[in-house]
């Protein structure tokens, strides 16, 4: 069986749990898992009974080329005008419970989408249906999102290679990009983060034109995205010689790292993953220097489910399969920040670590 019929056919069981007879999948990440389709603009419906995908006449071409053939394809006659070919695809008899993704979809599109509809539809709120299908990963998926970490680490270290004493944020960041680029990937799979000095103390800073100086503590955070899967990393390196308390709190968030990745397994749970890194660094008087949680989910999305947060709920209890990143951070406002995050995939007696750039602290003339 083919992967999309064979998500298909899970998404009937969650669709039964939530209480609609068929799906309606707007969100375009949802829409690509379920079907093949790469394109901006597109929508599917899913059933017992039915499987449609909707797009405009300029993605005709594409559609017949990555569109799983179990779809009954449709085209609109303008790229507005999608959901207004919904009445003709829902069955005619009966009332028909149409599960729609409240969580994506906005108050306007709900409104348009209740006008279209007669009254033998009833509307279920049923999102993050298709997340949590996408949440635990194939082991196609898993190779994907692998291939894309191995992008990422080769150009990170042929940035490394050229030196960054005296290069600005932004400099380095546009050759991160460029290199991930000439590498194969489509795009990167986030904003590129590079940031030196006091500026690494925010954890999502932005680059600018500002040089690096000798005795910076730089913070690289960058991935590339692969056949539509992400990869995250995070490394903090020395600009030459650096300061005593830069080594010691770089010492820590490795302490932190090592012992978050040897928490990590199926089964283990959010809050308690996180806490492990989090009470090591507390312990040696960083505690409010580490805001963010853990880690994160990624896929086909550079967020997804689960989190590892003090904020994590049972629904992020690790799954054998789930690809998580571990990432402890820590930030002295004025001075430096630090943070070292590797991308995992959870297995039962531990996890697998895809990235493969060095942890060691580097130094970087």
């Amino acid at each position: 069986m083919r992967p999309a019929q064979t998500r298909a056919e899970r998404l009937l069981a969650s669709l039964d749990r939530a209480g609609a007879d068929v799906l309606l999948v707007t969100d375009l990440t949802g829409v690509r898992y379920l079907t093949g389709y790469t394109g901006s603009n597109g929508l599917a419906l899913v059933g017992p009974h039915l499987r449609a995908f909707v797009t405009d006449f300029r993605y005709v071409e594409q559609a017949a080329e990555e569109v799983d053939p179990s779809y009954e394809q449709v085209v609109a006659p303008a790229p507005q005008e999608l959901p207004e070919m919904l009445p003709a695809l829902l069955p005619e008899d009966g009332i028909v419970r149409l599960g729609f993704d409240d969580v994506h979809l906005s108050v306007r599109e709900h409104a348009r989408l209740r006008d279209l509809l007669d009254d033998r539809t009833v509307l279920i709120p049923a999102g993050g249906i298709t997340e949590g299908l996408r949440r635990v990963k194939e082991p196609a998926e898993v190779e994907a999102i692998a291939a894309a970490t191995r992008v990422a680490d080769q150009a990170f270290e042929a940035v490394l290679g050229r030196g960054i004493v005296g290069r600005t944020e932004r400099e380095l960041a546009l050759a991160l990009e460029i290199e991930l680029r000439e590498r194969g990937a489509d795009a990167p799979s986030f904003e590129t983060i590079v940031a030196a000095g006091a500026h690494g103390a925010l954890p999502h800073a932005r680059p600018r034109a500002v040089a690096v100086e000798p005795g910076d503590m730089v913070v690289f955070d960058w991935g590339a995205r692969l056949r539509g899967y992400c990869s995250d990393c995070t490394r903090t390196v020395a600009a030459g010689s650096v300061s005593e308390e830069a080594r010691e709190a770089y010492e820590l968030v490795l302490r932190a790292q090592l012992a978050g990745l040897a928490a990590v397994r199926a089964g283990a749970d959010g809050r308690q993953t996180d806490a492990v890194a989090r009470e090591l660094i507390a312990a040696a008087g960083h505690g409010e220097h580490f805001g963010h949680g853990l880690g994160h989910g990624v896929g086909l999305d550079i967020h997804e489910a689960p989190r590892l947060s003090p904020r994590s709920t049972d629904a992020d209890r690790l799954l054998a399969g789930d690809v998580v990143t571990v990432e402890p951070g820590v930030y002295l406002p004025g001075k430096l920040g630090i943070r070292i995050e590797d991308l995992v995939v959870v297995r039962e007696d531990g996890c697998q670590v895809l990235t493969g750039v060095p942890k060691e602290l580097r130094i970087v003339d």
